[in-house]
């Protein structure tokens, strides 16, 4: 009887093991089961892991991608604008020397000082200051009008400062405005001839 238990293909290989033997094989059999899950949920860890450090990896190359090109356009844009910037400082540094200048030469000209004598020199001297003063307001309005800079120094008191200051632009804009109520009669006009012709 003990042979044919050897032959017996359903024996799974425990041959003559007692009862208890199976049962402690059960066992074994369970805790390599429950290392393999432990070890599947480790796995199952790390993976998850590795993809987290996967996708922010792909996140911050696609962000050094995107803000370097983003960075280098604005960068060459900041600093044109930073140069133009530097230049208009320098263009108003300049402008408001002249302008104190002539302002605190003008403010202290006081013909009530001035001898008979020497009113005619004066009165050129000052006189000349005057037209300088005019000449370099002038040459700042047309330099920051051709800048674009958006600062309006004023018209002056008369207008042939104003006159002298306007740009090629401006005359076209008032040539157009002067012109305006021409155009819009010669319309008019076309609109009526059309109608009574029809």
């Amino acid at each position: 009887m003990q042979h044919e238990s050897e032959d017996d293909p359903y024996s799974l290989g425990l041959g003559t093991s007692a009862p208890e033997d199976l049962g402690e094989e059960v066992e074994k059999t369970n805790t390599k089961l429950e290392n393999l899950k432990r070890q599947l949920d480790v796995i199952e860890k790390q993976k998850v892991r590795l993809d987290e450090l996967q996708r922010r990896q792909d996140e911050l190359d696609s962000g050094r991608a995107e803000m370097t090109d983003k960075l280098a356009r604005a960068l060459s844009v900041a600093e044109r604008e930073y140069e133009e910037a530097q230049h208009r400082i320098e263009q108003l540094t300049s402008i408001r020397n002249s302008f104190t200048q002539h302002l605190r030469y003008i403010e202290s000209i006081n013909p009530k000082l001035w001898g008979a004598d020497e009113l005619p020199r004066e009165l050129s001297t000052a006189l000349g200051a005057i037209d300088d003063a005019r000449a370099d307001f002038n040459k700042a309005r047309i330099k920051l009008d051709a800048h674009g800079s958006g600062i309006d120094l004023g018209a002056g008191a008369g207008g042939d400062e104003y006159g002298e200051a306007m740009g090629f632009a401006d005359w076209v804009k008032n040539g157009f405005a002067f012109m305006l109520p021409l155009q819009i009669t010669i319309v008019i006009l076309f609109i009526l001839w059309m109608m009574f012709r029809s």
